[in-house]
């Protein structure tokens, strides 16, 4: 299983870099977790719109969900032969009920039609998805939140989406092979936050608790240096720990 940064930037994107996104592979299947802000042309660098075999959205907030708009036109509006061989299928899109309204608004109904299904995330409710098992857990933040947890050839990748604190972090990081984690700020959330947001503090926390093998820290804010947010992470954890930057890719064999 091959998980690839595409972006960590929390809220908006920094020069030269790009809000959440990622992609996970395995057996020949790719899933993108997250399209925020300026992550197609991170994916784009790396394989084809059409390349694309599900989406997973873990909230509705722009900076996870904003480039989903132009992903489905790279696939809707692409130079067609007109033979079945060239036309991409609907591509199956994850995301909690009503998380992705405003997004699919961008454009009129027809000119997207076909380009996508739709379906919602269920907590509690396995899903098979391609060569993967999908758990998904309910996790508090300012919107509907689900917290992704990934199962293939015997690896788990679970991810936060962005939370705040909840006991049902530790099973989702329960012996996950890599937690990729929301640490939006490094050790104190302000208290209007704190309910629905992460520090890098307690991300450590959340993976020593799971057992996690690696922790990747993601959603800092924009041209914030990691070094903080390491240190806070590494108080609780001793593992393999790093700070999701685009281009960074864990091969888990």
């Amino acid at each position: 299983m091959r998980f690839t940064v595409l972006g960590g930037c929390g809220a908006w994107p920094a020069a030269g870099q790009a809000c959440s996104g990622y992609v996970v592979e395995h057996e020949g299947f790719s899933v993108l977790v997250d399209p925020g802000y300026a992550t197609l042309p991170r994916l784009l660098e790396r394989m084809g719109a059409a390349d694309v075999d599900a989406v997973l959205v873990t909230h509705g907030h722009p900076d996870h969900c904003a480039d989903l708009n132009p992903l489905l036109r790279a696939r809707a509006l692409r130079p067609s032969s007109g033979t079945s061989s060239d036309r991409v299928p609907a591509l199956p899109v994850y995301a909690p009920p009503g998380a992705l309204d405003a997004v699919l608004a961008l454009d009129k109904p027809r000119m997207l039609a076909g380009s996508f299904a739709l379906h919602d995330l269920a907590p509690g409710v396995p899903q098979e998805l391609g060569p993967f098992r999908l758990d998904v857990f309910d996790l508090p933040h300012h919107v509907p939140n689900a917290g992704l947890r990934l199962t293939g050839g015997g690896r788990v990748i679970a991810c936060t989406g962005d939370t705040g604190p909840a006991a049902e972090l530790a099973e989702l990081a329960r012996s996950a092979d890599l937690l990729v984690a929301e640490a939006t700020y490094p050790v104190h959330v302000p208290e209007e936050d704190a309910p629905y947001l992460s520090s890098a503090l307690d991300a450590g926390r959340t993976a020593a608790a799971g057992g996690a093998a690696r922790l990747l820290l993601t959603h800092l804010w924009p041209d914030t240096p990691a070094e903080p947010a390491l240190a806070a992470a590494a108080e609780s954890y001793d593992g393999d720990l790093a700070v999701a930057v685009g281009g960074l890719t864990v091969e888990l064999p």
